[in-house]
């Protein structure tokens, strides 16, 4: 029997939080204090992130306060994510750890307990009005974008193949057509294979047209015609990394497996273009 959306979301969070514990129960005082990939933003930083969110969902106010803020921060909600951040720079690593630890418990039971009728609920969320369910693949997805973060921040590989980069591969993927059709604008009849190298790789396949109003769109197709106009080779977390804006375009390009094809202008420039995530 196929497995609910609100199921799969519950599953997915489940896999993703105890993961991010496990792994921080493992880390030295002196690991969490190791600088990230997220600006400003250390190890425990990340855990303290992922913290907020959740409590910002259980009702809670943020913090008061005026943290530090950088450039990375460019709206209310980076304002509020700085807050909770901020405020658990001076608690010991582990303890923000075992915070999350029962935070996820606590967060899992509610989940747990609602209906569909709330679970199809249009609310407000980081990509817009959308279904609550819809919110919680975010939150997937968000939360395992953080871990990879921890964990290329000290050195310890792990958590892929699951939901949570299963979710983040579907999200990012889904983005490519507003990156290719809006943000390079090619002329009509472009064509775009990306693949995607890994045990959850796929081959997202692009094409620019018009309508017959006259207007263009670029969407994701399941066939191109002959050779695409454009073509790019990445492994999995390097596509992920850079289209959530955690490595240069440079660091595309210098990465083990990268390759571009046909139109390497226009591929080139899609790798500068792909950032999603801010």
């Amino acid at each position: 029997m196929p497995v609910s959306r609100s199921n799969a979301a519950i599953e997915g969070l489940a896999e993703v939080w105890g993961s991010l514990v496990a792994l921080g129960s493992t880390l030295t005082e002196d690991q969490f204090e190791v600088p990230t990939d997220c600006p400003g933003w250390t190890v425990k930083d990340q855990f303290s992130h992922v913290i907020g969110t959740e409590l910002l969902l259980e009702g809670a106010v943020a913090p008061n306060g005026d943290p530090p803020t950088g450039t990375h921060v460019r709206n209310e909600l980076g304002e509020l994510n700085e807050r909770f951040v901020d405020t658990r720079r001076a608690l010991p690593g582990r303890q923000v750890v075992d915070e999350l630890d029962a935070l996820s418990h606590r967060r899992l039971v509610a989940l747990r307990s609602l209906d569909e009728e709330a679970w199809a609920a249009i609310g407000p969320s980081p990509i817009g009005m959308v279904p609550y369910v819809d919110y919680m693949g975010v939150r997937t997805f968000d939360s395992w974008v953080h871990e990879q973060d921890v964990r290329i921040a000290v050195g310890c590989p792990g958590a892929r193949g699951g939901a949570g980069e299963r979710v983040t591969l579907d999200r990012m993927e889904a983005s490519m057509p507003y990156v290719l059709g809006r943000r390079l604008q090619p002329l009509p009849g472009t064509t775009m294979r990306i693949d995607i190298e890994g045990s959850l790789g796929r081959t997202v396949q692009l094409a620019v047209g018009v309508g017959d109003d006259g207007a263009a769109w670029a969407r994701a197709v399941k066939v191109i015609e002959g050779a695409p106009t454009a073509s790019l080779w990445m492994d999995a977390l390097t596509f992920v990394r850079r289209a959530c804006g955690r490595i240069p375009a440079s660091a595309v390009l210098a990465s083990s497996g990268f390759a571009a094809d046909g139109d390497t202008s226009l591929a080139l420039r899609f790798v500068d273009e792909m950032v999603v995530m801010i």
